[in-house]
């Protein structure tokens, strides 16, 4: 909390659990223990202030299989519940509701020297200071980890006994965390080709090339780092940085990560071949992945697999992922699915080889072919993961046939009838917006790409949905606010910096699939937001907003973990709107996020993918503008979004800002594109071969 931040007076809360009227899911799969959580509030703050008790903090998704096995062995525990309840003030955080206040205490913990996980848990002073934690404990001593309650006894007694020692802890992890949150600027450096480069170079040597992905186990998607690659191999022609990409892309959608017969990828594979995943399915995952097999089938060989894979996902975010409609129609996306059922991880996701061979032929499969589909998807006697059998296509040397690419969507599609008779992993149902915004863009590039206008639909209810029913007003300086996050009608917590900048990425993103220039003006309006709520003297941006009252601090975001840091995603937005209108204020802002992040850019640049991805959009960027309609020039829109460059805007003529240097193009006897690039546009074309050929020469590699 800020310090000048008057803190309201203490009123005793009841001493119960009172997650029970909260709306997240993972709040409410808590609600029934007997430990006293509170969500994280003023009054739970106030109340640990006025008992002078640490804070237990626990921070988790719904989702997450480690969170439930805490819960049923710790929480759900009337013993260990009453140590809890009697020496801390105990307050449960949803990770996706609040990742600003995740991302501070996970920080804490990585200063600690710990590896960062969930479940979190923390020990807090009781103004919010965090002083000592881990992740998941285990009830009895195992694995050289202490018992949760000996981990309580040890911290309760510390704060009793050693409170000098607890509060020297606690100076020091705050200090360092404000200092993790300042940009460092190195004196007249902007992150550019040096950075990206080195980083190039660094990513290469630690790619593992046979299996794809990052050496070793565990294997993540790591979505901004391969995103990163391909854009590095669109900048210089470095075949290798497209071979890693394209391997790790055909890894990931054989292996056992993809779930094959119903489409979506899980969040990571424990393994260090893509074999098992952890099951449960993200939408940030999802839509990165998309994006990322949009941009790669704009050139790859492999296009039949990527679009394979890329429908297949789609039909499983529109089945399963769509969120309650409003009354008007429009939908948000759900944020995740677990990795359990019925108290298992994994099982809806496993087969047996007798159960699978029963579902075959209950669907009139022969015997001969049902050997084949059993053999193609790995599921075989004794199973290959704990008696059971994951599906994946790991061992396929090349493209099926058409006869067996159709017998195996008729294996798939009898092996998901008779799977959708099991009990479903559950689904949290919130509606965030920044991973809505990485959902919509992902949908707008793949609907173009793949000629899919029904994915283009979907991309556009849920834009309308997060405009309308996550709008939060107007800044007092300007800009449209939003929320986080939405659930069944209750409107959740403020927006932050990502939220706010992956929908002003995700509108440019329609802007350019549809041709419809209103999108900017959201944009334009989210952009403005983060200049008055986000800003910092640095050129950087706070991850939450100036009037934040409920923080220990505001820590900034440039780094990126398994989502672009929400700098990453302003930047690229700032970037594409410079090439949209010409305005000098969008290239402004976006340098001053790199000159603020290029001293931390120098020492790690492969941590800050997404921005060096930026700083490429705004050097190499390009608007692409389109005169004319009907059939010649929706070609030549559909070539200019299907270019496979990140950084490609497409607009229509007619209506261009006056500082756009194509506010002068007009229209001639037919269908014509100019490409628009540093400040001038060039001869107009009137096939899309000819703009294929314009865009290869302006923002092709140098």
């Amino acid at each position: 909390m800020h310090k000048d931040t008057p803190q309201p007076e203490a009123t005793p809360l009841p001493a119960a659990n009172l997650l029970g009227s909260e709306t997240s899911p993972y709040l409410l799969q808590h609600a029934a223990n007997p430990v006293h959580w509170r969500p994280w509030s003023a009054a739970a703050l106030a109340e640990a202030r006025a008992l002078n008790r640490p804070i237990l903090l626990s921070v988790g998704y719904a989702a997450c299989h480690w969170c439930h096995v805490m819960a049923h062995e710790s929480f759900e525990d009337e013993a260990t519940a009453a140590l809890m309840n009697a020496e801390f003030v105990n307050i449960k955080v949803d990770r996706e509701e609040r990742p600003d206040i995740d991302a501070i205490y996970m920080h804490a913990l990585g200063l600690l020297g710990e590896q960062g996980g969930w479940p979190l848990t923390m020990f807090l002073t009781p103004d919010a200071r965090p002083f000592w934690g881990g992740t998941y404990f285990p009830p009895e001593p195992r694995w050289g980890r202490p018992s949760f309650r000996q981990v309580l006894a040890a911290i309760a007694r510390a704060w009793a006994e050693e409170r000098a020692k607890v509060e020297q802890n606690a100076a020091a992890l705050t200090t360092a965390l404000r200092e993790l949150g300042r940009s460092r600027p190195a004196p007249g450096a902007v992150i550019g080709p040096t950075h990206q480069d080195a980083a190039r170079s660094t990513l290469l040597l630690n790619l593992d090339a046979a299996e794809g992905g990052l050496k070793g186990a565990p294997k993540f998607p790591q979505s901004p780092l391969f995103r990163f690659l391909w854009n590095e191999w669109r900048r210089t022609g470095d075949r290798a940085t497209r071979e890693a990409v394209a391997l790790t892309l055909r890894k990931i959608c054989q292996g056992g990560i993809y779930d094959h017969v119903g489409g979506g990828f899980a969040r990571y594979s424990t393994d260090a071949v893509w074999l098992v995943p952890h099951f449960e399915k993200m939408l940030y995952d999802n839509a990165q992945i998309l994006e990322l097999l949009a941009l790669v089938a704009a050139e790859e060989p492999r296009a039949a697999l990527w679009r394979a894979r890329a429908e297949e996902t789609v039909a499983w975010l529109a089945r399963e992922m769509v969120a309650d409609p409003a009354p008007d129609g429009s939908a948000g996306f759900a944020s995740t699915l677990d990795a359990d059922s019925e108290g298992e991880e994994g099982k809806f996701y496993v087969w047996t080889e007798a159960e699978a061979e029963a579902a075959l032929a209950d669907a009139g499969l022969e015997r001969s072919e049902i050997a084949t589909i059993l053999a193609a998807y790995d599921i075989r006697p004794g199973g290959n993961w704990e008696g059971r059998s994951i599906p994946n296509r790991s061992a396929a040397a090349g493209e099926d046939d058409p006869a067996t690419a159709a017998l195996l969507a008729r294996g798939r599609a009898a092996l998901f009838a008779h799977r959708s008779r099991r009990v479903p992993p559950g689904r949290d149902d919130k509606v965030l917006a920044d991973w809505n915004g990485l959902m919509i863009a992902a949908l707008s590039k793949a609907a173009a790409l793949f000629r899919r206008p029904d994915w283009l639909a979907l991309a556009r209810r849920a834009f309308r949905f997060v405009s309308m029913h996550m709008d939060a007003g107007e800044t007092p300086r300007g800009g449209r606010r939003l929320i986080h996050s939405w659930r069944r009608g209750v409107r959740g917590p403020a927006g932050m910096l990502a939220d706010h900048a992956s929908m002003a990425r995700a509108a440019i993103a329609l802007a350019s699939a549809t041709g419809e220039a209103a999108y900017l003006d959201h944009a334009r309006a989210w952009i403005a937001a983060c200049e008055a709520l986000f800003a910092d003297s640095d050129g950087a941006f706070f991850a939450t907003a100036a009037d934040a009252t409920d923080v220990l601090l505001r820590a900034k975001d440039a780094q990126d973990n398994a989502t672009p840091s929400g700098n990453g995603l302003l930047t690229e937005a700032c970037a594409l709107m410079w090439h949209a209108t010409g305005e000098a204020r969008f290239r402004h802002l976006a340098e001053g996020i790199l000159a603020a992040y290029a001293g931390g850019a120098s020492r790690a640049p492969w941590t800050y993918a997404s921005l060096l991805v930026s700083a490429d959009v705004l050097d190499r960027g390009a608007s692409v503008v389109v005169t004319g309609q009907g059939e010649a020039a929706e070609a030549l829109i559909e070539a200019a979004n299907s270019s496979g460059e990140i950084g490609v805007v497409v607009q229509r003529a007619g209506g261009l800002p006056a500082s756009h240097p194509g506010a002068a193009v007009t229209a001639g006897p037919g269908a014509a594109a100019h490409l628009c690039a540093r400040g001038v546009c060039g001869l107009p074309v009137a096939t899309p071969e000819a703009l294929r050929a314009a865009l290869a020469a302006a923002v092709g590699p140098r």
